[in-house]
């Protein structure tokens, strides 16, 4: 089976049905102000209203919905710097699933402390130390867990296109969608979407520069890596794509680019203070790149994903 058929939009259309009654339908906000500094008509999906603040509660309870009796009473292992994290531990709560999760020592405390707070056991480590796959692989095995990997999995990726299916279903089709990357899980399903949906609509991914593994694996058509990167961006530090998001990207995505952590400052405060509408670093890299000009599109219909808002306002505020 080619890796391209592992998900299809049939797939986003069944997460839908299955998230309909658990994930919340976010809104979409324009700006006049956007609309006029950039000379196009800008629609911002903003995930950052999400259950658990972002678009991860769509993959996670997509993906905890479809295991049988026995996988959920054995339990479900997961690694995540916090958004992934969060929105695991929620859609174990609901179906009453067991959930523990590996994050780094220095995730944003606000993450953390919502992880714990939805009823999921955290196991700290050191990213200097130990990588969080082998000992997330680790954790499966002395427990008898389920491994859900936060973006390298069918079902993640199927309920993360659910985010392009509700905008493009709401405001029409588009010119152009700009959508975050990490590990390209929200990225792949949005283009899955896009295409069926707008198919004459470009689909940008946009990358931290400091993490911008997956630029380059886009532009070299090789998987490249990165490292720990040292990005605000504390979503997008994965070190690579995975085996079903690299060709899924490959196929769907038309470009990839990049932004400064300095950037991304920019319109997190702009966000802020024009839109009112709280985002984390990694939620607004899409916005960065239409905000900073990296990608223009006068005249068009241009969907920006906000992917999350869960930020430390006093680390940022200081």
């Amino acid at each position: 089976m080619s890796l391209l058929s592992t998900v299809t939009y049939k797939d986003i259309q069944s997460a839908a049905t299955r998230l309909k009654e658990q994930a919340i339908l976010t809104p979409v906000l324009t700006s006049q102000t956007v609309d006029d500094r950039t000379q196009s008509q800008v629609f911002f999906k903003c995930e950052n209203f999400q259950r658990t603040g972002s678009f991860k509660f769509r993959g996670a309870y997509n993906a905890l919905a479809q295991l049988s009796a026995e996988q959920k009473q054995r339990g479900v292992v997961a690694f995540s710097s916090g958004n992934h994290a969060q929105g695991m531990a929620l859609a174990g709560k609901l179906l009453g699933i067991p959930t523990t999760i590996v994050m780094p020592k220095d995730a944003p405390a606000v993450k953390l402390a919502a992880t714990q707070g939805y009823g999921a056991e955290v196991v700290l480590y050191d990213r200097a130390e130990l990588a969080r796959e082998a000992l997330c692989q680790k954790l499966a095995e002395e427990r008898g867990a389920i491994v859900v990997p936060p973006f390298n999995h069918p079902h993640i990726i199927a309920g993360q296109g659910t985010a392009a299916k509700e905008l493009i279903e709401g405001v029409g089709e588009l010119d152009v969608l700009l959508v975050c990357c990490g590990g390209g899980g929200l990225l792949s399903g949005c283009a899955i979407a896009a295409q069926t949906l707008s198919p004459h609509c470009r689909v940008i991914g946009v990358e931290p520069e400091k993490g911008d593994d997956a630029t380059r694996s886009f532009h070299t058509k090789t998987l490249q890596t990165v490292q720990n990167p040292d990005t605000i961006a504390d979503g997008a530090r994965t070190a690579c794509l995975g085996t079903l998001t690299f060709p899924l990207v490959l196929h769907y995505v038309h470009d990839m680019v990049t932004v400064s952590d300095e950037a991304l400052l920019r319109t997190m405060f702009f966000l802020w203070e024009r839109m009112k509408i709280v985002a984390e670093p990694t939620g607004v890299l899409a916005a960065t790149a239409l905000l900073e000009g990296i990608v223009t599109a006068p005249g068009q219909r241009v969907g920006v994903m906000i992917s999350g808002g869960n930020v430390d306002l006093g680390k940022y505020l200081r």
